[in-house]
């Protein structure tokens, strides 16, 4: 009788063991755009569980998830291919947990990147509902800057940081260039750099001894930087890109029409005609110049006036290359779909020969397509230049799943544009 209460207790402990619950991320590090497995196992079926995750974001602010999710007849879930049955988001996404993420305070605007390219680590909890506990943990590590990337800084006549993968090159090259909001486009250069590319982000205002206001620009600025990148040994002189966001799309689509020697245009919410100077109590009206002159730009009070729009747009079908567009139709600054699509009528009337995209989100907004698996929320957020609340626009889901599906689109077309570029070079 006692040998069989011990065989019991044995058999009892061993069967715990065997159904001892799990959380595992697999894999446990991923560069930022890349999915990861969450799985849970050693459930009972049907079980329902939570899975919560939290992380600290590059302004120190926590942010937080939380998703429920039933279990199948083995006792596990799979959350890149089951949807929660509640919490933060509610179809199947294996990184809904992150991009659904908010921010415990009430006065964060946005999700801020880590300081200086650095990774960021989310923590998972399983929690356990029908036995009152808290189970496992899980690490998942997201990583900016694939290991073994060189970093060039850029000072004197051009304003910048080259990142170059660490294979051998020469590598496809590609010119990143900001909006309105300052500074460096860093991260998109990281991104591109960890994908294979070339990747030169240029300031170009308000970045130390450069003009402090996007006004009085001179595009000879930009085609010195063409010239250095089609001089550098770890880049492919033709096969060079420029890539941009908002204003920076403007610009990119702008620099596309005026040098030959790039031969891809990837722009994010771009305007189709050029603008004014940016963002109030400017010297001068104009943000861009050419030969020492202005160039005419769309005024507010001109936006109805047909010679005005004439003049103002950016001539796209002098590109020597693809042009790729991401937008969102509810965006909340500028209407970037429909001058996305005023683009493509323009180069579909000009008999334009390259291939152009237009990548449209229904229910993104200014940020649509912006690469990574980040927090997707924000609030009304301050402009850096002119103070003023800006609302982006867009849906928590819609900007996150404008981001997942463009990600790899756009290195897709990099790829296969610049190396239809340098094809087409090498027969002339």
């Amino acid at each position: 009788m006692k040998l069989r209460s011990i065989a019991g207790a044995c058999l009892f402990i061993l069967c715990r063991i065997v159904s001892a619950q799990t959380l595992q991320v697999v894999p446990q590090s991923v560069l930022v755009d890349e999915p990861a497995v969450i799985r849970a196992t050693g459930l009972q079926p049907a079980e329902r569980i939570t899975i919560q995750a939290e992380l600290e974001d590059g302004a120190g602010e926590a942010w937080h998830s939380s998703a429920d999710f039933v279990a199948d007849a083995q006792g596990a879930v799979d959350v890149s291919t089951q949807a929660p049955v509640a919490g933060s988001y509610n179809e199947v996404s294996a990184m809904g947990l992150i991009w659904s993420m908010r921010p415990k305070e009430k006065d964060v605007a946005s999700y801020r990147y880590p300081r200086e390219l650095a990774s960021q680590i989310i923590k998972f909890h399983l929690l356990r509902k029908a036995h009152s506990e808290e189970g496992a943990t899980a690490l998942l590590e997201q990583v900016l800057l694939a290991k073994d990337v060189r970093r060039v800084n850029v000072q004197g006549g051009l304003h910048g940081v080259l990142l170059e993968p660490a294979s051998a090159g020469p590598h496809p090259g590609v010119l990143i260039v900001g909006g309105s909001n300052r500074g460096l486009p860093v991260q998109r250069a990281a991104w591109l750099a960890s994908r294979g590319f070339a990747a030169f982000a240029l300031a170009y205002f308000r970045y130390e001894d450069l003009p402090r206001k996007l006004e009085a620009i001179p595009l000879e600025y930009f085609g010195s930087a063409i010239a250095w990148m089609s001089k550098r040994p770890e880049i492919a002189a033709e096969q060079i890109a420029v890539m941009g966001v908002s204003r920076g799309g403007e610009l990119a689509l702008q620099l596309g029409s005026m040098y030959p020697q790039i031969k891809a245009v990837v722009a994010y919410v771009p305007s189709n005609t050029l603008n004014p100077a940016c963002c109030g109590d400017n010297s001068v009206p104009y943000a861009w110049t050419w030969k020492g002159a202005p160039l005419a730009y769309l005024g507010f009070r001109d936006r109805r006036n047909p010679e005005a729009i004439m003049k103002a747009t950016i001539r796209v079908e002098n590109t020597h290359g693809p042009i790729l567009m991401i937008s969102g139709q509810d965006d909340g600054v500028w209407e970037s779909s429909r001058m996305a699509d005023e683009v493509v009528a323009r180069l579909k009337s000009e008999h334009f020969t390259y291939p152009v995209e237009h990548l449209k989100y229904h229910h993104a907004g200014h940020g649509a397509g912006s690469p990574g698996i980040i927090p997707a929320w924000h609030g009304r957020m301050e402009h850096p230049l002119s103070g003023r609340e800006v609302d982006l626009g867009g849906t928590v889901e819609g900007n996150a799943q404008a981001s997942l599906d463009a990600a790899p689109k756009v290195l897709e077309f990099l790829r296969r544009s610049l190396k239809s570029g340098a094809a087409a070079q090498a027969k002339e």
